[in-house]
């Protein structure tokens, strides 16, 4: 969609409701949040894979059991829901995969590839937009990811020579980022429902803001704390996954249908909706400037293929089990 205005603000014929309760202690929910993912992590729920990328450069992966989930705005809200993201349909993902801990760091990149798809110019991670090894990776295109010789054949290929196991990390299925990010919960967001009740109220959410960087504790443009954040940060999902809101936008393998199409004959197993119509591709998950509607679980939004953006990176996935040898995650 290119471009897009910085401006955390509300349309004019959007009502504010502000959060009636008192926001409870950061401290003692990140304690809690902390102690509990070490239980699950403890009892075996959450099972990670550590590949090592060229230079010694860990990729943590979190494997993810098949099962069923509703996909979708399940809230008929009409300040959040939107028509893109209906209608409400089950998909049956029968096959277990893998996704990425963490949004895909800067060091991870330039391990895999050396520099940035923008160099020389101003499409290169910076300091205001969030410099450093920890950071997610931005300015990165669908295809600086996908085309040839891209991160994911590079990857891939090192993969293979150094063994270490199925070479297939890819991009996720929409469905299979919408799975992951839910982790079991039929809510707005992976945590539950926000008690702002306004999708477009930039106060900081008593239960967001421990879970997302969004615009509504990211400071305002140009003050010191604008910008992306190191992964990891705020509190991880159910599945142990970490940022599946806020803090960049994270590429799909999908094409995007036009909004009044839906989910109309969209795959219902898990498989990314590939149509060769259009130069669009779907992004997930909100960004550290976008409004509490964007980080939604169910929301869908859209850019060119070739676009970079410092509110756009991505989360690696991979095959797992391949069905009968063949890869159950793509359809034309």
């Amino acid at each position: 969609m290119g471009r897009v205005d910085r401006t955390c603000v509300t349309p004019p014929l959007c009502s504010i409701a502000f959060c009636g309760e008192l926001r409870m202690n950061r401290i003692v929910l990140f304690l809690a949040g902390a102690i509990a993912l070490m239980a699950v992590m403890a009892s075996g729920a959450v099972q990670l894979t550590t590949v090592t990328l060229p230079g010694g450069v860990p990729l943590e992966m979190v494997a993810i059991s098949p099962g069923s989930f509703q996909m979708g705005a399940i809230y008929d809200d009409d300040n959040w829901a939107h028509n893109e993201e209906k209608p409400v349909h089950t998909v049956t993902i029968g096959y277990e995969f893998q996704m990425g801990r963490f949004e895909l760091t800067q060091r991870q990149w330039l391990a895999v590839m050396g520099s940035w798809p923008g160099w020389p110019s101003e499409y290169v991670p910076n300091a205001p937009s969030g410099l450093g090894d920890n950071y997610p990776a931005y300015f990165v295109s669908w295809d600086d990811i996908r085309g040839t010789n891209g991160f994911l054949d590079r990857l891939n290929q090192h993969i293979a020579t150094t063994g270490q196991g199925a070479a297939t990390f890819r991009l996720p299925s929409e469905a299979e980022w919408e799975y992951a990010c839910r982790a079991d919960r039929a809510t707005r967001f992976c945590f539950g429902d926000s008690n702002c009740s306004d999708a477009l109220d930039c106060t900081a959410g008593r239960d967001l803001a421990d879970y997302a960087w969004y615009c509504g504790n990211n400071g305002d443009l140009g003050t010191p704390g604008w910008g992306t954040k190191p992964v990891g940060g705020k509190l991880p999902n159910a599945f142990g996954l970490y940022d599946m809101h806020g803090n960049v936008f994270e590429w799909c393998e999908d094409w995007f249908q036009p909004p009044y199409l839906g989910y109309t004959g969209a795959p219902t197993d898990g498989s990314a909706w590939v149509i060769p119509v259009g130069s669009s591709r779907l992004v997930r998950g909100g960004c550290w400037f976008f409004d509490p509607d964007y980080c939604r679980s169910a929301y869908r939004y859209y850019d060119g293929t070739d676009l970079r953006s410092d509110y756009t990176g991505f989360r690696l996935s991979r095959t797992y089990t391949p069905i009968s040898g063949v890869e159950p995650w793509m359809k034309y």
